[in-house]
């Protein structure tokens, strides 16, 4: 069912999807063979069980949620990920392509900063590429600033908003705490601090699990937020803004992390003000992760580029 029938969406996570009543259009499937029990106002549903269903379940879906691969474990960074789950998404996107070439994309799947620019090659090399659609979910990294700048300044959670901006692994996580609303002070100390735990929470969590996973929980949070910001922005919701991992002009790098505007076709705005009157610390920290990054996007660009995908 298309996305044009008021407050009524199919969503799924590249394996699965269903049509949502009007009453009740926040529903997920999850790439599980775990039924979840209702969270946030999120409907649970069953998930499909093998890939031969791949195809019928993405038919007409809105929006994909893509969270498949293997998990990290004590010592991997995001980027040893690379060479399983770069071949997980080209063939999940690619079944995209092919069945629901309109929907919005939500990539979690790691590392992030090399996914997405697969994602977006194999779309371009299907002829469907819209990158007002495509997202990597990088609200994690926010939930995490908030999280912590609360804790350290004693503000109620609910209030904080801390724009994270760069990529989503290591010094490519750029809290801009000098934007953190409502206003708060830091010294360089703090700031240093912060900065750092919020690049490095991801590993403390699988160093803390020791082998028995990563950040399930709290990414599970991340990622039904950002779709439930999706949701509303296609029901026409006209105030609904994320931080996401995106195609950019925002810096010379083809893709960047920034708070955008989300509307019913996808990104309708990049807010480019977050990026101006950034403190010395942030401007030396946004032109060191520049580099990482940008080796990564060509990373993943290279790799989808050597793919054969008939359009």
């Amino acid at each position: 069912m298309a996305a044009s029938a008021a407050a009524t969406f199919t969503i799924g996570t590249a394996q699965t999807g269903r049509s949502l009543p009007q009453s009740n259009p926040f529903g997920l499937k999850f790439n599980s063979l775990v039924n979840f029990k209702t969270f946030s106002g999120l409907k649970a549903m069953s998930s499909i069980r093998c890939a031969s269903e791949l195809a019928n379940c993405l038919k007409g879906v809105d929006v994909v949620v893509i969270p498949a691969g293997v998990p990290r474990k004590p010592g991997m960074t995001r980027d040893d990920l690379f060479n399983i789950n770069a071949g997980i998404v080209r063939d999940l996107v690619t079944a995209v392509a092919d069945n629901c070439p309109g929907a919005f994309i939500h990539i979690i799947s790691n590392p992030v900063n090399s996914t997405v620019p697969i994602a977006a090659e194999i779309l371009k090399q299907k002829g469907v590429y819209d990158p007002k659609k495509l997202f990597g979910v990088t609200t994690l990294d926010v939930v995490r600033a908030n999280t912590f700048v609360a804790q350290k300044k004693n503000l109620r959670l609910i209030d904080v908003d801390v724009p994270v901006v760069g990529g989503h692994a290591g010094i490519t996580i750029l809290p801009l705490l000098s934007k953190t609303r409502p206003t708060a002070n830091f010294t360089d100390e703090e700031i240093e601090a912060l900065t750092v735990r919020i690049q490095n929470a991801g590993t403390e969590v699988v160093e803390a699990k020791a082998g028995a996973g990563s950040a399930t929980l709290s990414m599970a949070y991340a990622a039904a937020r950002f779709v439930e910001s999706s949701l509303r922005a296609l029901d026409g919701d006209a105030d609904v803004y994320e931080c996401s991992f995106v195609e950019s002009d925002l810096t010379d790098l083809p893709f960047f992390a920034s708070r955008v505007k989300i509307g019913r076709k996808g990104v309708e705005a990049l807010i480019p003000t977050d990026l101006q009157g950034l403190s010395e610390y942030e401007q030396k920290a946004l032109e060191a992760l520049k580099p990482e990054l940008k080796a990564s996007i060509e990373k993943g660009i290279a790799f989808a580029q050597k793919q054969t995908v008939s359009a």
